[in-house]
Parts: C-alpha cells; sequence; structure tokens
C-alpha cells in the first residue's frame, strides 16, 4: 500500500494523534470502515484535537489562541467547507450540515470557558466541573452518529468518567499543576499534600482507591440511562471500566493504570465487536 501524500498525509496525521492517545481504537476501525465512514473518524480525531487543547496545553493563553482558531472554523465551516482537513472531510457530509452550528461550537466554549478551573472541592464537583466539556462532546458525537433525536445522556456520563480516569493517570506528574486529578476533600481526608502524590505511599493508594470506587460506582449506574454510544465511545468506557476494576485491587494502583492504559487486551476484539453491533442495531 502506498504511502499517503500531501492533504491526505496531514489528515492521516490528526487520526494517527486520535489512535496514539487511545490504541485500542485501531481495533475498532475493523468495524467501523474509515473507507465508508470516514466522518466517524474524523469527528473522533477532532475530538482529540479539542481535548489536547484543552488539557494538554500547560499556557491557557496559547490554549486559548488555539481553540479560539477552531472556533472559528467551525462557526463558518458548514458555508466555506473548512479550511482544516478534518473540517473538511466532516462537512463533506450532510449530517454535518443537520446539525446546528451551536452544537459543533458548544465544546469550542466549553473547554475555553474550563482553562483556568482549579482543584474539584469533592468529587460531585470534579463530575460537574467536566460535565460542560464532555456533555457538549457527547451531544455532538450522539447527534453525529445517531441523529438529533437521540438522547446524549447515557454517552455523557460515560465521557465524564473515562475524563476523569484518564486524569489519574497523571496524578504523580500533574502534582504541581494547578487542577489536581483527586479533589480536594479526597486529599484532606488521607492527609496527602503535593509532594506525596508524586511518589508511591499508604495514603496516595487509599486515595486512588476511593476514587477508583467512586468512578466504579457511577459506570454501573450509566449502564441504566438512556441513549446510545458511538462504537467508540462504548469500546473506550468498557475498556476504561475494565481497568479500573483490575487497578482497584492492585497492590499498586496507579502503576497498574499507567501500564495499562495503552495496551490492548485480547478481549478488546470482542468489545468492539460487540460495540459495532449495538451502533448497526440502533441505525437500521
Amino acid at each position: 500500500m502506498s504511502e499517503p501524500t500531501g492533504q491526505n498525509a496531514v489528515l492521516q496525521g490528526f487520526i494517527d494523534k486520535w489512535l496514539a492517545a487511545q490504541p485500542q481504537q485501531r481495533v475498532a476501525l475493523a468495524f467501523v470502515d474509515g473507507r465508508r465512514h470516514p466522518g466517524h473518524v474524523a469527528l473522533a480525531a477532532l475530538e482529540q484535537e479539542l481535548l489536547s487543547a484543552a488539557y494538554g496545553i500547560r499556557e491557557p493563553q496559547v490554549a486559548a489562541a488555539k481553540l479560539g482558531w477552531w472556533a472559528e472554523e467551525l462557526a463558518g465551516a458548514a458555508a466555506s467547507g473548512g479550511r482544516h482537513p478534518l473540517t473538511q472531510v466532516l462537512f463533506d457530509d450532510e449530517r454535518a450540515h443537520a446539525i446546528a452550528t451551536e452544537l459543533w461550537l458548544a465544546p469550542v466554549l466549553a473547554a475555553m470557558a474550563q482553562l483556568e478551573q482549579g482543584t474539584a472541592a469533592d468529587y460531585a464537583d470534579q463530575l460537574q466541573a467536566a460535565m460542560p466539556l464532555h456533555g457538549a462532546l457527547a451531544a455532538l458525537e450522539t447527534a453525529w452518529w445517531y441523529g438529533a433525536a437521540a438522547s446524549p445522556e447515557r454517552a455523557t456520563r460515560v465521557a465524564v468518567l473515562n475524563h476523569l480516569l484518564h486524569a489519574l493517570l497523571h496524578l504523580d506528574a500533574d502534582a504541581e499543576r494547578d487542577r489536581l486529578p483527586l479533589p480536594m476533600a479526597r486529599l484532606a481526608r488521607h492527609g496527602l499534600d503535593r509532594a506525596q502524590l508524586r511518589k508511591p505511599c499508604a495514603p496516595r493508594q487509599q486515595a486512588i482507591r476511593a476514587q477508583l470506587q467512586d468512578l466504579l460506582g457511577d459506570w454501573r449506574a450509566a449502564d441504566a440511562l438512556g441513549g446510545p454510544l458511538s462504537v467508540f465511545r462504548a469500546l473506550e468506557s468498557r475498556q476504561a471500566c475494565a481497568l479500573a476494576r483490575r487497578a482497584l485491587h492492585a497492590d499498586e494502583a496507579l502503576a497498574v493504570l499507567q501500564a495499562d492504559w495503552s495496551r490492548t487486551p485480547w478481549s478488546t476484539p470482542w468489545r468492539a465487536w460487540q460495540a459495532a453491533r449495538a451502533w448497526r442495531r440502533q441505525t437500521q
């Protein structure tokens, strides 16, 4: 197979960034053919671009500038067809034009609004703080995959939980950031300071386990919520939930989270097939 060239190579670069962040989605692509559904893949890559700007850029002014560009791009894409390779793929599909501009802009505006958030007071506050951005992404994603009438309720909840688990992976590296992956109440309950977050210790392990227990409880509750999940969201959630269960019972929970996040377990093809089957049933 020949290497992609020109614009195709640029587009593939953004898809590769998404796959680097979520390696398990390479398996999902066996069930969601990118040649038949290029917009499904482009939307996932766009979401990764927005999340990278929201959480991966340490300077708020730089992140705001990048997100501001995306706001301008998405506001005019329906009329212009877009300048960015991802936007061009998306707005070449009639689905994009059936989705209101406000829905395209909502994730960008929510990402900008949360750039200077500090550490949440407690776990409930963490959920609420993550809801605007991840809820907006889930609403856009659900409308793309299933139409405007589909409920994004379940997708919103699992998107928030996936995010909080992913944030926990960086607990040691992010110990000096304004927004910590553990809420203040959890740190206080276990007598943790920022220095202790950077190294294994009993209080850190207890705090991480308590966080995992809350996340797993909400994952169980999410199963009862209404609304479909995209194949990519469903696979991400199933993998993340299984990882959280393994880490909960490990001697060093953070080490398991960090070591296993990028691995593709033997069960991944089965989970991807289940997610794809549910998608096809919903759209038939």
